[in-house]
C-alpha cells in the first residue's frame, strides 16, 4: 500500500510540470463582440464578467489553475467554450456559427446552464440575478436580427 502511495505521489508531483498551452494567438480586438456592438456599459460589464473568462481570449487563471490536474480541467472547459463562440474573434467568426451562439445563449443563461453553476462557485461577480439574466438574454437575442429566424429554418 505505502508503494502505491508513494507512486502516486511522484506521478502527481511529474504531472506539475506538464501544463496545457494557455498562450492567446493573436488577434484583432476591432473583431471582440463588445467593440463590434459598443452595447451600454451595464451589458458590457456583465458580459465580461458571466462570458469573457471563458468565452473569449481575455481568460484570467486563477490560483488553482496552477495544479496539475485541475489545470487541465480549466483549460478544457475554456476551449470547449470558446469552440462554441469566441467572443474576442466574434467578427471573423462564421455566420452559422453567430447564429448558433446567439441562439442557445440566451436560452443557456436563462435555463441558469451558464455561465457554469462550477464557475459561479468560485467567481461571485459571475452570479446573476434574475434582473441581470433579462439584460443579457435581451442583448444575446436582440444580435440576432430581423433574418435570424429565416437561417434558422434553412439549416
Amino acid at each position: 500500500m505505502k508503494r502505491w502511495l508513494l507512486i502516486l505521489i511522484v506521478l502527481l508531483g511529474v504531472a506539475q510540470f506538464i501544463r496545457p498551452d494557455t498562450s492567446v494567438p493573436a488577434y484583432d480586438p476591432a473583431q471582440d463582440l463588445l467593440a463590434m456592438t459598443k452595447p451600454s456599459t451595464q451589458v458590457e460589464q456583465l458580459v465580461r464578467a458571466a462570458c469573457y473568462d471563458c468565452h473569449s481570449y481575455e481568460s484570467e487563471y486563477p490560483w488553482y489553475d496552477r495544479i496539475t490536474p485541475v489545470n487541465w480541467w480549466v483549460h478544457h472547459h475554456v476551449e470547449e467554450a470558446r469552440h462554441h463562440g469566441n467572443l474576442s474573434i466574434w467578427g471573423t467568426l462564421a455566420q452559422k456559427r453567430k447564429d448558433h451562439f446567439l441562439k442557445d445563449a440566451p436560452d443557456e443563461i436563462g435555463e441558469g446552464d451558464m455561465p457554469l453553476p462550477a464557475y459561479t462557485w468560485m467567481h461571485p461577480k459571475a452570479r446573476l440575478t434574475d434582473a441581470q439574466r433579462k439584460v443579457l438574454i435581451d442583448f444575446f437575442s436582440g444580435l440576432r436580427g430581423p433574418d435570424a429566424a429565416d437561417r434558422d429554418q434553412a439549416d
